[in-house]
């Protein structure tokens, strides 16, 4: 299944659960979406469980449903517990970071401003943004794009980066420090449900 591009307010509704991780999408309705207003919801059985957990980080990280496969087989062959390894590679990738050092308000907007190669890695252009990004590492906002309107609105917000990262405002650049632990990621996620799923 390809990217979704419809509205991230209504996939919230549909999934429960606040996909830019602001809440501001069930605050108003904490229902789901649909022309009869609430409605009871049916229970899940263990497997819905499960799907719906997948369906909540995949969409929070915007990746499509082969990257988020490949992503979770890769996690799995590392040392470790698979499930905190699949949101440290999740977390790893250029464009989560980049939404999460300030450089753009959603990981959407950060996803275009890497595809449009208007961020460097260590000096050097990259754009992909799935490319994966080891402790250490130094992304900045090239120079030619620095004055961007929605770069500097997006810095000048008073979101506060994560201590995984550190960010240098005037600069426009910030380092990837170390790799998050477990208790500075969503904790509304059940990394487990997701580890069953693909185990079942």
């Amino acid at each position: 299944m390809a990217r979704y591009t419809g509205p991230v307010w209504k996939k919230s509704r549909r999934l429960s659960f606040s996909v830019l991780e602001t809440g501001e999408e069930l605050k108003k309705r904490q229902y789901a979406p649909g022309q009869h207003g609430p409605t009871k919801r049916v229970k899940l059985s263990g497997y819905g469980t499960q799907l719906r957990e997948k369906q909540r980080v995949r969409n929070m990280y915007g990746v499509s449903e082969r990257q988020f496969y490949n992503t979770f087989e890769k996690a799995q062959k590392m040392d470790g517990m698979a499930g905190y390894n699949f949101l440290v590679l999740l977390e790893s990738r250029l464009d989560n970071l980049v939404y999460r050092m300030g450089f753009a308000v959603t990981r959407k907007a950060a996803r275009q401003l890497v595809n449009h190669g208007h961020i460097e890695v260590n000096g050097k252009k990259v754009d992909i943004p799935s490319a994966q990004i080891k402790p250490g590492a130094v992304i900045a906002v090239r120079e030619k794009a620095r004055n961007m309107k929605p770069i500097v609105e997006s810095l000048d917000s008073t979101y506060t980066a994560p201590a995984f990262v550190s960010v240098d405002k005037e600069a426009k650049k910030g380092t990837y420090v170390r790799i998050p632990e477990r208790s500075e990621l969503n904790q509304e996620i059940n990394e487990s449900l997701i580890v069953e799923y693909y185990n079942r």
